[in-house]
């Protein structure tokens, strides 16, 4: 079971619904608000589940994902892409370069707890 989660997210009141939400379900959740944030995170203490934006500033979610695959500390964390981007490529190359999910904004809290891989 998911234990500890990285939420990333550039948009404060996102960011504290998701949290709130996730630590409702018994997560503890760290935050991040931008794709470097984001690695140092990671790099400090590899979480269980990694939810994250796209539109990040800095460094992108997608950037964000790739260098994640491809670390083989944290190759297999899962991620849940969290973004307004919702055509069908979009989709598409989220999951092509490594995300588990895909969750376009706006979005229901319950949903994206339930969406959370194995």
């Amino acid at each position: 079971m998911v234990r500890e989660v990285l939420v990333v997210e550039d948009e404060p009141d996102i960011r504290r619904l998701v949290v709130l939400h996730l630590e409702r379900d018994g997560f503890r959740c760290r935050t991040a608000a931008n794709g470097p944030d984001a690695l140092r995170e990671v790099k400090a203490a590899v979480p269980d589940l990694v939810i994250l934006d796209l539109m990040l500033p800095e460094l992108d979610g997608l950037e964000v994902c790739r260098r994640l695959r491809r670390d083989a500390g944290t190759a297999a964390v899962p991620i849940i892409m969290l973004t307004a981007k919702s055509d069908e490529v979009d989709r598409v190359v989220g999951l092509e370069i490594g995300a588990d999910d895909y969750v376009a904004k706006p979005f229901s809290p319950k949903e994206l707890v339930a969406s959370r891989p194995p």
